[in-house]
């Protein structure tokens, strides 16, 4: 038995769509602890964590955010990092496919000011993406800009040919994908993020994925709304710091 297969029931019924990615054997990739009481998943900057609270498995947990089921690993995480270990909220969004309104979409994402323009994320941008701290993550998931195409897709705005905003896949699973969303710092409050995310939700129900969403903060969460989501729960993690 593998170890995906022996921590599979500690993560069932987790409605995480990076935990469902590394259980469908898609992205990420997975411990557990010797006797299979305790569990982790590891899927980019997240490690989730379950079952039996474990500093066996803490110690390789490579963070830099850690997901605890239940609250029985607060104290656990507290005490093996010590102050390293900074207690975050995040904020769950419902997952809802029938929820969006086409219409409000399309309007948003033609809303973009004069100068700027869409386009979806092809193979020829992937390198740039890759390239600036902003845009990383629309890409970097993938083992190459095909790859990234092929199985992700994305939106960026575009002024003078240059990306300065996007949304795009930080992870995928099957049947849809985790949302990202950016924008370049000198390019902010002027409706890029909206107009972008519009245009990859718009892409993901053209493809039939659905475009999940897990907010780090509460601006998140009020874009998230504006385009037509509903808040789920807040939630704790841990940022582990060096």
């Amino acid at each position: 038995m593998t170890e995906l297969q022996k921590i599979a029931p500690l993560f069932d019924g987790w409605e995480e769509t990076m935990v469902w990615s590394c259980l469908q054997g898609v992205m990420g990739r997975a411990a557990c602890s010797a006797d299979g009481s305790s569990g982790m998943i590891v899927q980019r900057d997240f490690t989730f964590l379950a079952g039996r609270p474990d500093e066996t498995l803490l110690a390789k947990a490579p963070g830099p955010i850690l997901v605890p089921r239940t609250a029985d690993w607060r104290p656990v995480i507290e005490t093996f990092f010590g102050p390293r270990a900074i207690p975050e909220t995040r904020y769950a969004i419902q997952k809802e496919p029938e929820v969006f309104d086409r219409g409000k979409l399309e309007r948003f994402a033609s809303s973009l000011p004069p100068g700027y323009e869409l386009h979806l994320i092809d193979e020829a941008m992937v390198p740039t993406l890759l390239s600036e701290a902003w845009s990383r993550d629309f890409c970097a998931a993938f083992d190459s800009p095909a790859d990234c195409c092929a199985r992700g897709v994305g939106v960026v705005a575009l002024y003078g040919g240059i990306p300065v905003a996007g949304a795009g896949s930080y992870a995928v699973y099957r049947g849809g994908i985790e949302i990202e969303i950016d924008t370049r710092a000198d390019h902010r409050r002027r409706g890029l993020a909206t107009a972008c995310g519009a245009r990859l939700i718009l892409e993901c129900l053209d493809r039939g994925l659905y475009p999940s969403w897990d907010a780090i903060d509460l601006r998140s969460v009020s874009l998230a709304e504006k385009l037509g989501y509903h808040p789920g729960k807040p939630y704790p993690v841990y940022w582990i710091g060096t």
